[in-house]
């Protein structure tokens, strides 16, 4: 079973086949999905989001720009563990999905990126994480935005094996992506700019899409 999120990117053909495919094969797919990576990073770079806008720019302490680089940090992360999950696991649906993930995030990291860039913005701010956000005090702990894995979590990830990493990676992923949906949300009452609650709108329905799915595969995973 694999999941299409429709929207930024999809999962690539051979994703399927790379779980079943030798160990040998397997990498070689995931060097694949890293080359893929670069060049929607390139892609990204070389263009605006919607084109140029010339009027209600959103100033540098916007909840706009906060957001575009607070998710680009969150996406990047999510991208890491997929890119794990992607090259070590044997399960062949499981690797759809973190292939779909990688993509489709490193590509809207892409296009974050080069919004900012198209309001001759930095692409790192001066604020703390979610100052952007009201009340979003709680929200941060240990620097960590909603959601997010502690470093601790990503060294147990990058040692785990099989079953054990599948399931790591699922229940990450999970916390994750809520974590994510709350940001976008709280952007979509904040901002009336098309671009980001565009983008945001994108996020919350592939994102929920997707924790279904791994509700799906977490379930598998119990009874297998």
């Amino acid at each position: 079973m694999s999941l299409s999120t429709g929207h930024d990117a999809a999962a690539p053909a051979d994703a399927q086949a790379d779980a079943t495919a030798p160990t040998g094969t397997r990498r070689s797919g995931a060097a694949w999905l890293a080359l893929v990576l670069v060049i929607g990073l390139l892609l990204g770079a070389a263009g605006g989001f919607l084109g140029a806008r010339h009027l209600g720019i959103p100033a540098d302490d916007s909840p706009e720009a906060g957001f575009l680089r607070d998710m680009s940090t969150h996406h990047a992360q999510a991208v890491e563990m997929s890119m794990i999950e992607h090259a070590n696991s044997a399960n062949p649906q499981i690797v759809t999905l973190a292939g779909d993930i990688a993509l489709t995030q490193h590509g809207q990291i892409s296009t974050m990126k080069a919004q900012l860039r198209d309001w001759n913005l930095s692409l790192t701010g001066t604020r703390p994480p979610m100052a952007w956000m009201p009340d979003s005090q709680g929200a941060v702990r240990n620097g960590l935005m909603p959601g997010m894995a502690t470093p601790e979590q990503l060294t147990a990830l990058r040692k785990a094996t099989g079953t054990d990493l599948d399931r790591q990676y699922l229940t990450l992923m999970r916390q994750h992506h809520l974590g994510g949906i709350h940001m976008a949300q709280a952007i979509l009452d904040m901002s009336d700019d098309e671009n980001v609650t565009g983008l945001a709108k994108t996020m919350v329905a592939g994102q929920q899409s997707e924790i279904n799915l791994i509700d799906n595969l977490l379930a598998k995973l119990k009874t297998g």
